[in-house]
């Protein structure tokens, strides 16, 4: 007999799986937001419902695991760039979302009587919020917008004072509030802090570069560093979603946006454990309580108005004062008025200790669940209307750039993969990537090359699917591999290429080698020749080379604006080392380019001197990239005709010599043998 609430992991994991299956799309019928389906689910089939399933452990557990990945997600995709340079409005936000809910619950608390410390603990329950609606955000592809940044930044500030100030009305209620008390609460939360944002990202950088990318075992330390830290801090006496949100932040610059292991984090939170915790908020609504009684109806729909109004006023006034758009401060507003976790936390503390009765516990329900529908809803409408604007705003009639990577090493697969996937990013490009295998036989001798050249290309393509690229993938037979590179991009329409270089010539005469001198001879698209010893997500500095010149090349703006991209993505800074050039011109240049990265601009007298002192202490961690020019063109020198095999006797190992695209100069490249001027 089918027992009631459900009994047995299956039928009630087989339930839930049914729930996150047909709700989101009956929702979407209905045109809601997906994320409110399993909400209204959790209301429907909870044990204030029809009691098909309990809120026993199993649902708190993976509830719990949800949420803190929401918070470990924010804190990843946090854009830190944005965060510094806006980090005033972060605390502006954070301080007005804290502070204007927590004045007014103290007033409604003390107008009903409560008494001074419940009426502060009551304070504290409206002040924080949970970012329930930034799946949505992050899946239109907006999270580095200033004012999700914002908010983000703000929702750290807000629930850890939070978190501070229930930890002190904890210790006042037992009368514990002593020197040692506060020693121990503020020494504790500083180390707990420093210590992940310290020791997180060394350790991270380390296990890196000895994890030979290995998906299963790179996911594993995340999901180790994420609850490690979630555990720590209730030791502290805050919350998990404050170390789980710390680990996002430590993690921020070695996971980046469109990698595979990032993709396998998504994939994992929005598939599974964040539906968990949205159903665990559903089975806890009561909805009998609005109508048990008109002082509970009177008391629920005070505090819920004073709740609203709160976080309306922080989001209204920071929108003001910083000029945001009607739809940013209504996106902010969405993403700050969900209450679940930290409020559901201080309420239960509260009843336990005895501040609150059931009737505001109550009262603090309903919030949780008209809150928990309108962060969702609010936070789907502005970023839809927010995304659509930007990409109105990107749209032009150039060509779709397409990205063609050439492989012949598996060994390099991934590597080139991976830049492929940060430099689609900077290129805000929806075409698919091209990987191209040149089979170097006789038309009908190739058969077997060509099977084996699609075994590799097959690797690929699993390698891309983990991050979630498109990929359409080219097979070229050719007697001459560079012929065949040049005739791919060609028929593809090709942008950009990616090729990989091993740092051995083929003779005193040749830049790189045959195969790849030749195709640069050939083409004018841009071209980026890589020699990646190490994951990209562990360079902290990008060292930029900048020939006499380079700034009159019609693609430099261009190139500028991708290696700060580039920078952008992986979290490092970037110097930028000018042979023998007015410095003003770079700089001025540099500042009208987007993303808003500072480049730190030096003069070299020489080659002699790059050699000597800006290329002498080169780390591990630095990405070396220079940007050249194809003989011929404006800015081509003698010397960039040796400095990758310089660069490469360093064994450095990180290094990327950039080609602009030349579609715009004029096309002098047919006579090699023109003398040009090495000055």
């Amino acid at each position: 007999m089918l027992n009631i609430p459900l009994q047995g992991p299956v039928l009630i994991f087989g339930l839930a799986v049914l729930i996150f299956l047909f709700f989101p799309i009956l929702m979407t019928k209905l045109r809601m937001p997906a994320i409110i389906g399993p909400i209204v689910a959790g209301i429907i089939v909870g044990p204030n419902g029809f009691g098909l399933l309990a809120l026993d452990s199993t649902i708190e557990l993976l509830g719990t695991v949800g949420l803190l990945f929401i918070m470990f997600i924010a804190g990843l995709e946090l854009d830190f760039d944005g965060f510094k340079k806006y980090r005033n409005r972060s605390i502006f936000f954070g301080t007005l979302s804290f502070g204007i809910p927590f004045i007014l619950g103290i007033v409604v608390g003390l107008w009903l009587d409560l008494g001074v410390l419940p009426a502060i603990l009551f304070g504290t329950i409206l002040s924080s919020h949970t970012l329930l609606g930034y799946p949505a955000v992050s899946r239109l592809g907006i999270s580095k917008n200033t004012a999700v940044t914002t908010a983000i930044g703000g929702t750290l500030l807000t629930d850890s004072l939070a978190m501070l100030v229930l930890a002190i009305v904890t210790g006042a209620s037992a009368g514990n509030l002593t020197l040692g008390f506060w020693t121990y609460l503020l020494v504790a939360t500083a180390v707990f802090a420093a210590g992940v944002l310290v020791i997180t990202p060394y350790l991270t950088k380390w296990f890196f570069k000895k994890s030979n990318n290995e998906g299963a075992l790179e996911f594993n330390f995340v999901m180790a560093v994420l609850f490690v830290a979630g555990a720590i801090s209730l030791f502290v006496g805050l919350e998990p979603i404050i170390g789980a949100f710390l680990a996002g932040l430590a993690l921020n610059r070695y996971i980046y946006d469109h990698g595979p292991l990032m993709n396998r984090i998504k994939f994992t939170a929005n598939a599974l454990f964040i539906p968990f915790f949205l159903l665990s908020v559903g089975m806890m609504m009561d909805l009998r309580v609005l109508v048990s009684s008109p002082d509970a109806l009177l008391i629920t729909a005070l505090i819920t108005i004073v709740g609203i109004v709160g976080k309306v006023a922080a989001s209204w006034i920071t929108g003001k004062v910083y000029g945001y758009s009607k739809v940013e401060t209504g996106l902010i507003f969405g993403l700050s008025i969900s209450q679940a976790a930290a409020t559901l936390a201080a309420t239960l503390v509260g009843f336990r200790l005895g501040l609150i009765d059931q009737q505001i516990v109550n009262a603090v329900i309903v919030i949780i669940l008209l809150t928990c529908i309108m962060g969702p809803y609010f936070s789907e409408k502005y970023a839809k209307k927010l995304a659509i604007s930007q990409d109105k705003a990107v749209l032009d009639e150039t060509l779709s750039e397409r990205i063609l990577i050439p492989l012949a090493n598996p060994n390099t697969m991934e590597s080139l993969m991976d830049m492929g996937f940060v430099l689609k990013k900077a290129l805000k490009t929806d075409e698919p990537l091209y990987p191209l295998t040149i089979v170097q036989k006789d038309l009908k001798e190739a058969s077997n090359e060509v099977t084996h050249a699609e075994k590799m290309l097959g690797h690929a393509v699993m390698y891309a699917a983990g991050a979630e690229v498109p990929v359409k993938l080219v097979t070229r037979v050719d007697q001459n591999v560079g012929w065949g590179i040049e005739r791919a991009a060609t028929e593809e329409q090709i942008t950009t290429i990616i090729a990989g270089w091993d740092g051995v010539t083929e003779g005193n005469n040749k830049t790189f080698g045959k195969v790849i001198d030749n195709f640069l001879e050939h083409t004018y698209q841009r071209s980026l020749i890589t020699n990646i010893s190490q994951p990209l997500n562990t360079m902290d500095r990008v060292i930029l080379i900048l020939p006499n010149n380079v700034v009159y090349k019609p693609g430099f703006e261009d190139a500028v604006a991708i290696v700060k991209d580039i920078a952008s993505q992986l979290s490092t800074t970037v110097k930028g080392l000018v042979l023998r050039d007015d410095l003003a011109i770079y700089e001025k240049v540099s500042g009208r380019v987007q993303p808003n990265v500072k480049i730190e601009f030096e003069s070299i007298d020489g080659w002699n001197s790059l050699y000597e002192q800006g290329l002498n202490n080169l780390k591990s961690t630095d990405l070396v990239i220079v940007l050249s020019a194809r003989k011929g063109t404006v800015a081509w020198n003698q010397e960039l005709e040796i400095l990758p095999k310089k660069i490469a006797s360093l064994n450095h190992g990180n290094f990327i010599v950039f080609y602009p695209t030349e579609m715009k100069e004029t096309d002098i490249r047919g006579s090699r043998d023109t003398e040009i001027s090495t000055e």
